[in-house]
Formats: structure tokens, sequence, C-alpha cells
């Protein structure tokens, strides 16, 4: 069994997510190997600073060019946007692992599989609407179907869907592969009919549970660098991992992971047997801020083990309770999650405003200069002429304003 301690785990994770050592080129290789070595970039609507997926990427690119990533999911296709553990950018080239889940989205014995069906097979009429639309006009935006000469039973939930039928429904033949987004105005989605989107060397084999299980755990592990099975659960396609006890056990036996033990930490822990070398690697740190959807933090439990740092997206958290701010960004310093800032883009004013700056415990006093240089170079991705600070930076790191 291999033995590790908690630095090298932390900072093979770090070199496995592309946050260490020599940076891709930032151009559509860069971008491609990004999320082929992630497996996924989660796709979210909030743009304070970024749209998240685009932190991601400068956090590991930096300054890239945005129509680089247009060209691989709208003309190139060999990205798409499906469902990974979170609506998320996923490449086209993975497409088996995928689109098992398109054959047996809603077909389950749940209660909420049973309510989806009923409700799909009730307003069949507005889905080959959708469909005929769609075939016979080519990509179409949301908001160009409607439900005319339809009458659609409401799709009702407990959150904010209830009503939204056309969405629903859209949902539903995305999540099941017959519509893709085939690109976006703005946030808007485009669809159009999978056939017309995926190109044709797009693989297209169909994988049992077993196949996929295996394939998507070691895709987990390897971003992860070691993990322990919940970890990789909660990684890549989170929560669709049935029987990963066996698979492990399986990819064991095969010698495509091996076991390790950490220092002080219990449970099992599994490396991928290609990752192995990369352990006794020199470490390339690096200096950046990450996204609160950042595929290496996005699993909280696993961000205070690596790192004891706590995170809290503090989004949905009333402003008077807000403890740090509504979208901040962790700063990654080395091998260390050291503080966070508040930043905010003036689109407007062309301005970066960084409403405040945090220190955590024990922070090293001297990383000021490399937190105000990496706050530049991401001004300067954003197209910021200005960054202006506030008073609430730490008198450590006063440094950070020059």
């Amino acid at each position: 069994m291999i033995q590790v301690t908690p630095i090298q785990a932390r900072r093979l994770a770090l070199t496995k997510q592309l946050l260490a050592g020599a940076r891709p080129r930032a151009n559509t290789n860069g971008i491609l190997k990004v999320v082929r070595d992630l497996g996924c970039l989660q796709v979210d609507p909030i743009s304070v600073v970024a749209r998240s997926h685009q932190i991601v990427l400068w956090s590991r690119l930096g300054a890239f060019d945005r129509a680089a990533l247009d060209q691989l999911l709208w003309r190139d296709h060999k990205l798409f946007e499906f469902w990974a553990h979170c609506a998320s950018i996923v490449p086209t080239e993975d497409y088996p692992l995928h689109s098992a889940m398109m054959r047996g989205y809603a077909k389950g014995d749940s209660p909420w599989s049973r309510r989806v069906r009923a409700w799909v097979k009730t307003n069949d009429a507005l889905r080959r609407a959708i469909l005929k639309k769609i075939r016979d006009d080519g990509a179409l935006l949301s908001r160009a179907l409607t439900e005319d000469g339809i009458e659609p039973a409401d799709w009702v939930s407990t959150g904010w869907t209830s009503g939204r039928n056309i969405s629903r429904m859209l949902d539903y033949l995305w999540m099941t592969g017959k519509l893709m987004i085939a690109g976006r105005e703005g946030i808007q989605k485009i669809w159009d009919l999978t056939e017309r989107v995926l190109p044709a060397w797009t693989p297209r084999e169909k994988w049992n549970e077993r196949a996929v299980v295996e394939h998507a755990a070691q895709r987990s592990l390897r971003a992860l660098g070691i993990a322990s099975p919940r970890q990789i659960q909660n990684h890549f396609i989170r929560g669709r991992y049935p029987n990963l006890n066996r698979a492990l056990t399986d990819l064991e036996k095969a010698n495509q992971i091996e076991r390790v033990q950490i220092a002080d930490w219990k449970g099992e822990w599994f490396i991928h047997a290609d990752d192995a070398p990369l352990l006794n690697r020199a470490f390339e740190p690096r200096t950046t801020l990450l996204s609160p959807f950042d595929n290496l933090i996005c699993d909280r439990a696993r961000t205070k083990l690596l790192f004891d740092f706590d995170y809290t997206i503090e989004i949905y958290t009333p402003a008077s309770k807000r403890k740090f701010g509504y979208y901040v960004l962790p700063i990654l310093h080395g091998d260390q999650l050291i503080g966070r800032i508040d930043p905010k883009m003036d689109r407007e004013n062309n301005r970066l405003i960084i409403n405040a700056i945090y220190a955590e415990r024990d922070a090293p006093r001297d990383a000021g200069r490399a937190i105000a240089q990496t706050i530049e170079d991401f001004a300067n991705f954003l197209g910021a002429r200005e960054i202006v600070y506030s008073r609430r930076v730490p008198g450590m790191w006063k440094g950070v304003r020059c």
C-alpha cells in the first residue's frame, strides 16, 4: 500500500486540477485539455464578475479568448452542455457516458420519476409540438416556442418551476437526449435536434451500467488525485455510481487503481495507477482565484479536509447575515487557500470593484504582492480599466493595492 502525507495528497489534487505546474496554452487545445482533465465545467447563470465556467478556465489558463470556447461548443462541437454533477460543459468524446443518463432519465420507480412520466404523457401534444416546430424551423430560442392551441397540464413543483411548461418540457427533451443546446444568446439557450448538433464522429456505443460506473469512477478519481469512495461518488457525475464499491474492487484487481494510506486520515483512499508517479514530482505553486463552483472546492467536506478551509456560498443568505459577501472567490496561494475576495464587475464603467479581502488564520504575510498581481490579471481578463479597492484589506497585505 502506498504511504502518503496530507501535503502530498493536497498537492496532487492541485496538480490534477491544473492549478499547479505549467499552465496549458490559452487556446482551443488548452480549453479542451482542462475540460477533459476536470471532466466537466459547471454552468451557472450568475455573472457578478464573469460566468463560473469562464472563471474556472481562467484560473487554469490565464487570459483566454472566450471566442475559442464558443468555437469548441457551437462550431466544432467538441464540447456540449449536459448534466454532470450539475448543468455542465462536457467533452463530446464522452457522449457514451452521458447518453446512458439520457436513456435512463425518469425511468426509475421513484415517486419523482413516476410523476415526470405521467406529466410527459399528459402533455404529449406539447412534446410533439415543440419537436415539430424545431424540426421544421431549425434551431430556436425558448421564447420562440409557445403553447398556442395546446392546453398543457401545468407542472407543479415546490420551487420556482411551477407552471413553466415550455421550459420543463425542453428540460425533459434535453435530459432524454432528444434536444441539445446548439448555441446561446447571452444566457438564453438555443435549442435544436440532437442529430443536427452532434458531429458525425461522435462515439455512439451504448455502455451498460457497469461500464459507465467504472469509466466515471476513474475519471472522478483522476480529477481528484487521491480520493475516498464517498469523494468519488460526490464528484463528476455526482451521485450516479450504483455499485461503486464493486467497481472499485474490480478496478483494483485489474491494477488500474491502488490503495493509499494517508497519515492521520481514516477510511479507504485510492489513487489511479497512472497518477502514482506524480506523488514524488516537484510541486510548482501558483497564485490564483477560484470560482465558488470550482471543481477543486465543489465538495465542501473534501475542501475542509484538504485545506482546512470552510467555504459556504452566501448568494441565498440575506445581506445582513453574510459573513464575507455575495459572490466570494477563494484565494489559492501555493498549496493553501489563504483568503477570499468579494469582487464585483462594474461593467458600465469598466471597473473591477474589490469590496473586501479577507485573510485566513495563519495566512502568509508576504502574499500581498502575489495577490495584487492575480487581481490585476483577473481585471485584465474581465476587460476592466480600473481596480477599485475598499478599505477592507488586511493590514499585512497592504501591498495588495500595488
